[in-house]
């Protein structure tokens, strides 16, 4: 997939981020498969550190057929794996929601492909434990959505302080920003990380 027509736009529109998109060079932006495993991912993930999400995330996917993260086979899975595997009660019940409205038909990802971004949103924050930005990430990295900006996202926040020389930002003035680069955020939100991982500790 090309992003050169929204490189182009963002560095028209914001000589900062140009700044940015120079440096760092061409967007690797791409949509991922296993749109199931990524929700689930993103709930391991929550409230921890990414080493520790991805231990967890292995430990997991040792016991499941495949050694990858499915519905069906989580709900195969006994308390005492997702224990072993690290796994707290309240994600493991976040997981198994998740995995039953998959397999209950409730939740079709195919579906949602034809959904407007808003409404992608509604749907998969019925699930227990996905929230507005879990639905962005999904939105990004699931469905391949080319203007989601997710001003809850800490990694966003970070990196617009310091790009953009902003104290304490609230919602608006973050949206405020990113509104500039729009049809295009998702790609700049892309470069907004890749600048936040060459900084000293990702911060």
């Amino acid at each position: 997939m090309s992003h050169s027509e929204a490189v182009h736009h963002l560095r028209r529109c914001d000589r900062l981020l140009r700044a940015e998109i120079d440096r760092i060079g061409d967007c690797g932006l791409r949509a991922r498969g296993g749109r199931f495993s990524l929700i689930a991912g993103a709930i391991l993930s929550q409230q921890i550190s990414v080493a520790a999400a991805r231990t967890i995330r292995r430990n997991l996917e040792s016991r499941l057929p495949g050694r990858r993260l499915s519905a069906n086979g989580l709900l195969e899975l006994s308390e005492t794996d997702f224990q072993i595997s690290g796994v707290s009660r309240q994600k493991r019940d976040y997981l198994c929601h998740l995995a039953q409205q998959v397999v209950d038909g409730r939740l079709k990802f195919r579906r949602l492909v034809r959904l407007p971004d808003e409404e992608v949103i509604d749907h998969l924050t019925k699930v227990k434990g996905v929230g507005r930005w879990t639905a962005q990430m999904f939105l990004i990295f699931g469905l391949g959505r080319p203007d989601v900006f997710a001003p809850d996202d800490l990694g966003l926040r970070n990196a617009m302080v310091r790009i953009y020389s902003l104290s304490n930002p609230t919602h608006d003035d973050l949206n405020a920003v990113a509104d500039r680069w729009s049809p295009h955020r998702s790609v700049a939100s892309w470069y907004l990380w890749r600048y936040l991982d060459s900084q000293p500790n990702g911060t």
